[in-house]
C-alpha cells in the first residue's frame, strides 16, 4: 500500500509545477526577490532597498544610504524595489512581520495593504513605528512579508432600498462583546 496515513491521503499536497505563477520584476539590481523562510510559511519576506518621507514617494531609490531610521510615532514608506503581477482572481497582501511588532512596535500601518492584480509599481510597505526607540532599518533587512490570496473581480454592487434583516443587524465595533468583562 502506502505510507500514507488514510485521513492524509486525499490532500493533494501542491508541487513547484502545480503552484500558481506569480510574476516577479527587479525595478533595482539590489532589491532581494522575496523567499519562504520555511516551506508551510504563509508569506515571503520582503526585504528593505530604501525608506522614504510621504512626499517623497517619486523620488529615485537611495541605495548610497546604509541605515534609515524610523522614529517612534513615524510613518514612513520603505520601498522593496520589486513589482509583482499575480494573476486575475488573486490578490498580494503586505502584512506585518510578528517579531518587529512585538519586539518593537513596529508594523505595517495599512494591514494588510493590497497590491491588485493589474498595479505593477514598487512594493511598498506603509511602516509605523508605535514603540518607545527609533527602528533601524538597513538594506536588504525583512520588514514585511506578502501574503497571497484568491478575491473575486466578478462583482457587481446594486443599490438598494432595503437589506434582510439579520440577527446581528447594524450591530457592530463590540456590539457582539460580552457584557461587563474587564
Amino acid at each position: 500500500m502506502t505510507d500514507i496515513p488514510e485521513r492524509q491521503r486525499s490532500v493533494k499536497i501542491l508541487g513547484v509545477e502545480d503552484a500558481v505563477k506569480v510574476s516577479v520584476k527587479k525595478l533595482h539590481p539590489n532589491a532581494v526577490i522575496p523567499q519562504r523562510q520555511t516551506a508551510l510559511a504563509s508569506g515571503f519576506d520582503l526585504h528593505a532597498l530604501d525608506v522614504v518621507r510621504p512626499g517623497n514617494v517619486k523620488r529615485p531609490y537611495d541605495t548610497e544610504t546604509s541605515l534609515f531610521y524610523l522614529w517612534p510615532g513615524q510613518v514612513s514608506l520603505v520601498r522593496t524595489g520589486l513589482a509583482v503581477q499575480t494573476p486575475k482572481g488573486m490578490e498580494a497582501q503586505v502584512r506585518p512581520r510578528s517579531g518587529s511588532a512585538l519586539k518593537y512596535g513596529v508594523t505595517v500601518l495599512n494591514s494588510p495593504g493590497t497590491i491588485d492584480a493589474d498595479y505593477t509599481g514598487d512594493v511598498g510597505v506603509i511602516l509605523i513605528n508605535h514603540g518607545e526607540k527609533p527602528f533601524l532599518i538597513y538594506p536588504g533587512d525583512r520588514i514585511a512579508q506578502l501574503v497571497f490570496a484568491p478575491v473575486s473581480h466578478d462583482m457587481k454592487l446594486t443599490e438598494v432600498s432595503f437589506l434582510n434583516e439579520s440577527e446581528r443587524g447594524g450591530g457592530g465595533f463590540g456590539s457582539t462583546d460580552a457584557k461587563g468583562v474587564a
